[in-house]
């Protein structure tokens, strides 16, 4: 087990990984708890902060998210050389509680699961990805679910995010010395 719980420059902590190809990111979010659900299940808020996608949130149903990671902020940060602009990847629902759980898989990049819970008017989000290939997949993933999150962070609140691609690669960077080869 490698902790890599740090605190950042930007206040907020580094995923864990709490066993072999399993990362454990955290983030606290204003409340209500239906309005951060919101922003996990329905389209037009997830495509906000992480993909766009149509769910059907019942157990074995069958979704597409997208990835347009440039459409994340209005910075006119250039995405990494061998980015696509476009990203798609099937997924199937494993598991819905709503307002408080979502389960479901990465169709060959395992299994993605987000639990809510309430924590007076804040809502603690605990995103768990468990079956990541390889460490530099591990890098990747860290990276990704990191400021994708710290976006979600920011449009829960109204604010302005950083822009997806500089943060990214910075963290990237800060994931490679934080996880031991």
């Amino acid at each position: 087990m490698t902790d890599v719980a740090t605190i950042d420059t930007y206040g907020d902590t580094y995923g864990e990984v709490i066993e072999p190809a399993t990362l454990k990111i955290q983030r606290l979010l204003p409340g209500p708890i239906k309005r951060v659900w919101a922003y996990l299940t329905e389209n037009d808020l997830r495509r906000k902060w992480l993909a766009s996608g149509e769910m059907d949130l019942r157990p074995g149903a069958p979704f597409e998210l997208t990835w347009r990671n440039d459409e994340l902020d209005d910075s006119p940060t250039r995405r990494p050389e061998g980015f696509p602009k476009e990203h798609r990847m099937q997924s199937e629902i494993i598991e819905v509680d709503p307002p408080h759980r979502l389960v479901f898989s990465w169709m060959g990049g395992g299994e993605v699961s987000i639990a809510l819970e309430e924590q007076g008017n804040k809502v603690l989000l605990t995103l768990i990805h468990r079956r990541i290939s390889d460490r530099t997949n591990m890098l990747m993933v860290g990276a990704g679910w990191h400021m994708h999150l710290d976006i979600l962070v920011a449009r829960v609140k109204g604010n302005e995010s950083a822009p997806f691609w500089e943060g990214w690669l910075r963290l990237k960077d800060d994931y490679d010395r934080l996880i031991p080869a």
